[in-house]
């Protein structure tokens, strides 16, 4: 009798663990998801903010058509990008292409001083700050989350029940600053 309750004890034990340890993976994984939104919101606007951007150059400098087009194409990588990892690279390649177009306008003093692209410029710095934020907490949860999957008993659950690690979402910083006009 006592090794049958020893036993009965031991399996609603071993239950509740699997329990406990499966809701922390489904609340973090739920938590990685809803700040990725937050990333993707901020994403959005800056997407959104291009083609506006680059209207507001293309009077002054409409002849700088090659920065136009790689503008264009890498913003249109970085709307379909499917993973973390892919969305990571396609931003960064936007930055690139976002840097060379305000090179280009440093050669523009009309430029410089239009109301519109100077608000233009500080939207897309102000989304820029938004995005570091949304990053920074999405990387949080992440690495929560991914420990959790990682260490000991959540291994032994986060496996057999298919809780697979989040990849970071990494912009290089040098790639990512805001090039500044300087007036």
């Amino acid at each position: 009798m006592n090794a049958s309750v020893l036993i009965i004890v031991l399996v609603v034990l071993l239950g509740l663990v699997v329990m406990v340890y499966y809701n922390k993976l489904v609340k973090l994984k739920n938590k990685v998801e809803e700040s990725w939104s937050g990333i993707d919101v901020q994403l959005k606007r800056r997407h959104d903010l291009i083609p506006n951007l680059m209207e507001s150059v293309k009077g002054y400098a409409g002849h700088e058509k090659g920065i136009f087009e790689k503008l264009a194409q890498a913003r249109t990588q970085a709307i379909s990008a499917d993973t973390v990892s892919d969305q990571a690279s396609a931003e960064n390649m936007l930055s690139q292409s976002l840097k060379s177009l305000f090179a280009v306008a440093e050669n523009y003093p009309d430029l410089k001083a239009s109301e519109n692209f100077r608000q233009f410029q500080q939207e897309l710095s102000d989304v820029e700050d938004e995005i570091q934020l949304a990053r920074r907490y999405y990387n949080a949860n992440t690495r929560d989350y991914n420990t959790t999957v990682e260490s000991f008993p959540g291994v032994l659950i986060a496996g057999p029940m298919n809780f697979e690690k989040y990849d970071y979402f990494e912009i290089d910083y040098a790639e990512k600053a805001v090039p500044k006009v300087k007036f």
